[in-house]
């Protein structure tokens, strides 16, 4: 069983397959970038220059002072729009349309996308992934080519050839990572911006007292990044036209299939890298809280399986040590808070009660004292706070954890 998780970023917003450049490419990316930011510095110079007037008035006249204030404020708000509004005008070269498109005048090469050379089956199999992740359920092409995507996966497993066996590997971790980057989009377009929450006093205080400059830029920028977000969000929605419950049950297919050939590990560690998902996860809809529960609970349960297999690995054990420390302290707030159904339940009472028991034996595997402590008063907290849901209880292991800790502090 391989585990690659030093291998994959800890970001919570991975990137799609196929966005990388060679170094001609970014050599033209870096070239096409200066006329924007040329652009931007000559605005920003200018108006510091037409600014410089109203500094002494604006300081005898309170008038003056607010009208300075606020075509301050307006123009540092819109210099964080102009990338969204003018996406030409984008400095940071991001792509935010479908990786695998091609650009006007060229020819779809995926060889050309990778940056590396791949086998014809390779790239067949990455193309029906991707197309699986941008078609909607309520299309009649969805399942035409999620079923073949399914036999493609199935006759590669059938051949039990390691190079097909790798090609399974590397396509299904590619769609892994593009559709959990689809679902981060796609829940912060569905609550709104995604942390709204977090706005603090800043601009209460700094957006309509005069003399409270600095805060009120702060906040204007915060606002102007938060637009911005929720422009990109909704432009990805509208060009992949799914929902975040769609995303999250293609995870949980990926997930399994990955099981099947072997590599749910690199499942296992995104997963439990996706922390910004599980924070957005605690205010979703009931039914997509479901769907990311299901998919929770079976990474925990492979993430035990693997643990079995790497006992006499040191390296591979302290690497899954970390991962599901990060698992736990992202998901289990979730667990605890999700709605569980009542006229259709996520999990079966079996299935609970699994899920509880391989909850302890990964507890039981972080250091006793700091990583136990940090994980088992996460979840009372979320346990005790949460009055529609009784589960996961794990009154028993957190009794067991104060016994140990008592000894360890008698002895």
């Amino acid at each position: 069983m391989r585990f690659l998780g030093p291998q994959i970023s800890h970001s919570c917003r991975l990137p799609p397959p196929g966005e990388f450049f060679d170094q001609g490419a970014m050599t033209e990316s870096t070239s096409s970038s200066i006329a924007p930011l040329l652009l931007r510095n000559l605005l920003t110079s200018a108006f510091i220059f037409a600014d410089k007037p109203f500094i002494l008035l604006a300081e005898r006249y309170k008038l003056l002072e607010t009208i300075r204030y606020f075509l301050i404020s307006a123009f540092l708000f819109f210099l964080r729009l102009l990338p969204s509004l003018f996406p030409s005008l984008n400095p940071s070269g991001e792509n935010y349309g479908y990786p695998l498109k091609p650009k006007k005048g060229e020819i779809y090469s995926p060889v050309a996308a990778s940056g590396r050379a791949e086998s014809g089956i390779s790239r067949a199999l990455t193309q029906v992934l991707s197309i699986v992740n941008d078609i909607p359920v309520s299309s009649r092409k969805y399942e035409v080519v999620r079923s073949l995507a399914e036999r493609l996966i199935d006759e590669n497993l059938l051949e039990g050839n390691k190079a097909l066996r790798e090609v399974n590997c590397a396509a299904l971790s590619a769609a892994f990572t593009r559709t959990l980057s689809q679902l981060e989009s796609a829940m912060v377009a569905e609550e709104g911006g995604g942390g709204s929450g977090l706005v603090s006093g800043g601009g209460r205080d700094g957006g309509y007292y005069v003399g409270k400059l600095s805060r009120g830029l702060r906040a204007i920028r915060y606002y102007g990044d938060v637009v911005w977000q929720r422009g990109r969000a909704r432009n990805q929605m509208s060009q992949f036209g799914c929902s975040a419950e769609k995303l999250a049950a293609e995870l949980l297919w990926l997930a399994q299939k990955m099981e099947a050939c072997g590599c749910v590990d690199e499942a296992v560690y995104m997963w439990a890298s996706a922390s910004h998902v599980a924070w957005l996860a605690l205010s979703a809809e009931p039914r997509l809280q479901g769907s990311l529960v299901k998919v929770s609970a079976f990474l925990f349960k492979q993430s035990r399986e693997i643990g079995k297999i790497a006992e006499d690995e040191e390296s591979t054990k302290e690497h899954l040590r970390r991962t599901n420390m990060n698992m736990l302290m992202s998901w289990l707030p979730l667990l605890c808070r999700a709605s569980n159904g009542t006229d259709a339940p996520v999990l079966s009472i079996s299935e609970r009660a699994e899920l509880e028991r391989i909850l302890e034996q990964i507890i039981g595997t972080l250091e006793q004292e700091e990583e136990q402590e940090k994980v088992l008063s996460l979840w009372l907290h979320h346990f005790t706070h949460c009055p529609s849901s009784d589960w996961p209880n794990l009154h028993d292991c957190y009794t067991r954890w104060c016994t140990a800790s008592r000894k360890l502090l008698l002895h």
